[in-house]
């Protein structure tokens, strides 16, 4: 009898503790949002144009919020270990990546990655627009893209030319105009930007596909000049650089974004709630100003399904492009 009883008190003491566990459960899910720390994930090194669109975002979530924001730069393999992080921590809602569209529409095709592109990342809103600047070593004979290919005619062995990735839009851009112009463009691939910059400048390597917030400096400052810019448009800070498309070649006009990013599976009323704070902060004036002072547009409001429409449509173009080179995956 003693042992039938001990068995039923701690059947209700199990019962008890089940019903407390959820009921904890439930209350940790009533929570409000944020009930810690906000993470923004950088998948990029620390003091480049996704530190700063972080920084930017973390400003604006912290006023709105009054909750920390915790920047953290995660660089390496291309932006993976971004997102690998992202993957790991991001379901709950309180960790985010910001990255450039390329991780979805050009990494994966230019390196081994573990993650599936258009199941695992879910782009929440832009946080600016942004191209490639052709850009030359400032003793290169040619003032413009018809120079250019006047100068590089003289070239037997052709012109090389520099990227920050191997396999990423900066060498395909290379490749593309030479195919285009018929001039033998012979790549040399960097470890991101600053190093191609630096052999660019030291006259190592003529000619460089960059970003423009890491070349715009060096360009006001006279140390390179730029050529063409492939983008839509022309940037607002070289509004005397012609875009590739005013020179005839329209298939060099691809417009580049960054974005804040969620799991999928991220719960629906915060992704919304970022997406709505984030495109309110990027909105204002002062905001807007201060990207365009790092060479970028300010973004859009397009959906995350408008954006993953994007990325499909560039994913598909990078690859045809690569494909054309004969690049395999690293």
């Amino acid at each position: 009898m003693k042992q039938q009883n001990s068995a039923w008190w701690r059947g209700c003491a199990m019962a008890a503790g089940l019903g407390l566990v959820g009921w904890a459960s439930q209350v940790q899910a009533q929570q409000p949002w944020p009930s810690k720390p906000i993470r923004l994930v950088v998948g990029a090194p620390a003091g480049g144009s996704a530190d700063a669109l972080a920084r930017l975002l973390a400003e604006g979530l912290q006023n709105e919020l009054g909750k920390p924001v915790i920047v953290e730069s995660k660089p390496g393999a291309a932006g993976v270990l971004g997102v690998n992080d992202l993957l790991a921590n991001g379901r709950d809602g309180h960790t985010f990546l910001v990255i450039q569209g390329g991780i979805v529409s050009e990494t994966p095709l230019a390196y081994k990655v573990n993650y599936d592109p258009f199941k695992d990342l879910m782009p929440l809103a832009q946080l600016s627009r942004t191209g490639l600047v052709l850009v030359a070593n400032k003793d290169v004979p040619a003032a413009n893209l018809q120079e250019l290919l006047a100068y590089a005619k003289t070239q037997k062995e052709g012109l090389h030319f520099a990227s920050y990735a191997t396999g990423m839009k900066g060498h395909t851009s290379g490749m593309l105009l030479g195919q285009l112009t018929h001039m033998e463009m012979k790549h040399v691939g960097y470890k991101g930007s600053p190093p191609g910059l630096t052999d660019l400048m030291g006259g190592h390597v003529p000619l460089m596909f960059d970003g423009l917030p890491s070349s715009l400096p060096l360009i006001k400052a006279a140390r390179i000049k730029a050529i063409a810019v492939n983008y839509p448009t022309r940037i607002a800070e070289l509004p005397q650089v012609p875009t590739f498309k005013e020179l005839g070649y329209p298939q060099l006009a691809q417009a580049g974004w960054f974005a804040v990013w969620s799991r999928p599976d991220a719960p629906q009323d915060v992704q919304k709630k970022m997406r709505d704070l984030t495109i309110r902060h990027f909105q204002q004036a002062a905001v807007q100003n201060r990207i365009r002072d790092m060479g970028m547009d300010a973004p859009g409001a397009a959906t995350s399904q408008e954006l993953m429409a994007d990325l499909k449509q560039a994913h598909q173009q990078q690859a045809a492009l690569l494909k054309s080179i004969n690049y395999q995956a690293q």
